[in-house]
């Protein structure tokens, strides 16, 4: 009996939640004979829009993206100058760039940036990409936007890069080509204007046919190691200036610099031997004095003190017996 009460309870159970699912449905189904307009979230009227068909045909119909939405990565490559910016703070590393330095401007980009790089390559790969937008902040001439672009799914991981770069291989390896011509054309023009600034620096002084070539002393050697040239007079100075006694003779005589004198390392002094008894009484071991007790002082007794233990203790007197007076016989009638 019970098994059969709680069969029946649970069909009367299934009956009343389907009623009330269905009066929910028959409910919305009434609401449901307009579509709902597509208004995005920056309308003030979203949250009251609550009724209507909700489901769009997408991708005929969408809901509005905000402005400041951040999505897929676009280049405009014609405005791009190829500072590098981007892939530096870029902080997963998703976009890849080879430049190629032009010798000469080769355009002006649309807010009037001089091109002095070309972009061999420039790819941004947004399987990668965390859509922190940090690329579009330093980018100087604002060619790299994030668009609106929210459905970009591929099959492969690989078509998620996308290339920007519009140079073909011919193109790139004539500009490489180009590059290294002027680099090298450079070089030279460099190398012979520090050529010829040496030469002209450095006057050429071409000598006599009979001319002997000056005596040049050798440089003194001390016993330290270090070398001090003499500087001694020609022989002709010093024959004007014996011969003349005037001053002008005197002025051109140069001074005669004097070696400064050896300093001898001093002696060094051996310590004396001891002698055998010496060395016995040295080997002996040392005994260690016997430290004596210090004596301990006892402290002062002070006057009036009964406790110091040289005075004698007083004998005990025993207290005198006074007598009683005996009552007289008239005082007691």
């Amino acid at each position: 009996m019970v098994a059969v009460s709680q069969y029946f309870k649970n069909i009367k159970e299934a009956f009343s939640t389907l009623s009330g699912g269905l009066k929910l449905t028959m409910q919305y189904l009434s609401e449901a004979r307009q579509s709902r307009e597509p208004i995005g979230v920056e309308d003030k009227d979203y949250f009251e829009v609550d009724k209507g068909i909700m489901t769009l045909q997408y991708p005929y119909e969408s809901l509005p993206v905000p402005d400041n939405a951040r999505y897929r990565l676009h280049n405009e490559i014609d405005d791009c100058i190829v500072c590098d910016k981007c892939a530096k703070v870029c902080p997963v590393d998703c976009i890849d760039i080879d430049a190629i330095k032009s010798p000469e401007t080769f355009g002006v980009t649309s807010d009037g940036t001089p091109r002095r790089i070309h972009a061999a390559k420039f790819d941004i790969d947004m399987s990668k990409c965390c859509f922190c937008g940090l690329c579009t902040t330093v980018c100087p001439t604002e060619c790299l936007t994030m668009t609106k672009v929210y459905d970009f799914s591929e099959f492969e991981v690989k078509d998620h890069v996308y290339s920007f770069a519009t140079m073909s291989l011919a193109e790139i390896a004539a500009k490489r080509k180009e590059l290294e011509e002027s680099e090298a054309k450079k070089a030279a023009e460099k190398a012979q204007v520090l050529a010829s600034k040496d030469v002209s620096e450095k006057p050429q002084v071409k000598p006599s046919a009979g001319a002997k070539p000056a005596f040049r002393p050798k440089p003194m050697v001390s016993k330290k190691g270090g070398a001090k040239p003499v500087m001694k007079p020609k022989p002709e100075a010093e024959k004007d200036v014996e011969g003349s006694n005037s001053g002008e003779a005197k002025k051109a005589a140069k001074p005669v610099f004097k070696p400064k004198p050896v300093i001898k390392a001093k002696p060094v002094i051996k310590p004396k031997e001891e002698s055998s008894e010496e060395k016995k009484e040295t080997s002996k071991p040392k005994m260690k004095p016997v430290i004596k007790p210090k004596p301990v002082i006892k402290p002062k007794a002070k006057e009036g003190d009964d406790t110091s233990e040289d005075k004698p203790k007083p004998k005990f007197r025993p207290r005198p017996m006074i007598p009683k007076k005996k009552k007289d016989d008239d005082g007691d009638k």
